[in-house]
């Protein structure tokens, strides 16, 4: 006798006071980005600033400060632009859809990483597609 098929849960579309409060948790976290932005900046120019090059480990410290912070900006910025996509999808009517399959993407998902594309089953192929 063949095993029982599994039934797949159905993920009902969002409603709108999830929309609201996820439409506010990523105001929050853009405002969170930028702020920092403007801090690592901030940190950032004083560094080069205050370079006056004294020996060679200075100037590598320098160097390692200077690139660590440019790193993080680099990362909080494309965090910053998935945020950014994800109110317009909002605005859009598009937020909780995969981009893949088009399925809605399960609450939980979105409450964890707001500014989620692709669902989970989605994600994970794409993750062992580019290891």
């Amino acid at each position: 006798m063949a095993a029982p098929a599994k039934k797949k849960k159905k993920i009902q579309p969002i409603d709108q006071d999830f929309l609201l409060k996820m439409e506010t948790a990523l105001v929050v976290l853009r405002n969170e980005i930028v702020d920092n932005l403007v801090a690592s900046s901030e940190d950032f120019k004083e560094i080069m600033g205050g370079v006056e090059p004294k020996d060679l480990a200075d100037i590598a410290s320098d160097d390692i400060d200077r690139k660590m912070i440019e790193a993080i900006g680099a990362q909080e910025l494309k965090r910053l632009k998935m945020i950014e996509s994800a109110i317009t999808r909002i605005k859009q009517g598009k937020y909780g859809h995969c981009i893949k399959c088009g399925k809605w993407i399960p609450q939980d998902r979105l409450e964890a990483i707001p500014y989620a594309l692709m669902c989970i089953e989605c994600k994970s192929e794409d993750e062992r597609r580019n290891r």
